[in-house]
Formats: C-alpha cells, structure tokens, sequence
C-alpha cells in the first residue's frame, strides 16, 4: 500500500481532535461518526484516508487507535433521524455525539468536510479530504468506518437478501435490485431516493 504524509497537526499548542463520519451516502443504517485526539509524536505507515485502505489494515489500525489516543469517541444517528434532519445536519450531529463521549475535550476540531456546527465554545476548522491531510482525522475516519461496518454486519442477517455485509448499505446495483424485489427494511432511510422509481415504504 502506497503511504501518504500526514500533517500532525494544525495548531501544535493545543489538544486537536480529528472528526470524520461514515456512510453519508448509504440507503440503509444510521450514520457513524468519531473523534480522536492522537499522542504527540504518533505515526504509523498504514494510516490514510479509511476509504483507501484495505479491511485488514482499518482494523489493526482501529486497535492501535482505540489503545493509544490520548481520547477517542465514536457515536451514530438513526436512519429515523436522518429522515428528520437531512443527512447533513445528522452527520454532524453524529460527530457532537461522538465529541460528548471523549474523557478528555480538545481544545481544537479539525472537521473533514466543509460544513459543522459550533460544538460548545471550542474553535474549529473544516477541511474538505482532510482525512488525506491530517493525522487525527485519518484516524477517526478508521474508527467510524470501522465501528459503521460492524453495525451493519451485526444487522444484515435480519435482512439477507440486501447484501449488508458486504455493501454496509451503499447503493449497489445488487442492493438496488433487492429493493425494487422485496422493498424497504425499517433500516432504510426514507429521505433517500431508495429507486429509480421511489419505493412504498413499510
């Protein structure tokens, strides 16, 4: 795998924590999101982008990351409430969950996108492909990708024919056809446009 150089930080006087979602663009599941605020001085050639690594290396990594953060938080939103919020608001309402559950609180966000909301009174910094850029945020895309994946594995035997445990809810032409076959699952979201033609809902 083809390593990357990933800045350490933005601001060095202060504890950073790196915020990034998962499953955004999912039909089916709650969206994941995670903080982590990373030790001074921490590396590992495996890290990038979660979305550019293999499954192996997001889980030895997500081990390391959970072992050795100074802090970390991973928290969803319901597909119910992604139907209530839009998908925006809910993944940033994701990430606030997440930051609620960090023992210690940054003293600085740095966000991979390019919208969030103010989290209590703490500065912040969105950055679009920041999980490209920044160590913090690399690491909580691996740990929301790798939490989101879990869930969705742990449900897809309710569902078999959508395929979740290898599609985790992505709009895959095989999720699409059983679908238009069998309908939407209480796991779907509404909101989504599920079809070419927009399905009746159960």
């Amino acid at each position: 795998m083809k390593t990357i150089s990933l800045l350490p930080y933005a601001q060095s006087q202060r504890l950073e924590a790196g915020c990034d979602e998962a499953g955004r663009g999912c039909l089916a599941g709650p969206v994941f999101a995670a903080a982590v605020i990373l030790p001074p001085g921490f590396y590992h050639p495996l890290l990038n982008d979660s979305k550019q690594m293999s499954e192996g290396h997001r889980h030895t990594l997500r081990e390391i990351i959970e072992r050795e953060a100074v802090a970390w938080g991973v928290a969803s939103v319901t597909n119910g409430e992604i139907d209530k919020l839009n998908i925006l608001r809910a993944s940033i309402a994701a990430m606030h969950r997440a930051l609620d559950k960090m023992k210690t609180p940054p003293g600085f966000i740095l966000v991979d996108g390019n919208r969030f909301y103010p989290y209590r009174d703490i500065p912040h910094q969105c950055i679009v492909k920041g999980d490209a850029v920044y160590a913090a945020i690399a690491a909580a895309s691996v740990l929301a990708k790798t939490h989101r994946d879990e869930f969705m594995q742990a449900i897809a035997g309710e569902y078999p024919p959508y395929g979740w445990e290898q599609n985790k809810g992505y709009p895959t032409k095989a999720h699409r056809e059983a679908l238009r076959q069998y309908g939407a699952t209480p796991y779907h979201r509404k909101s989504f446009r599920l079809t070419d033609e927009q399905l009746p809902l159960l």
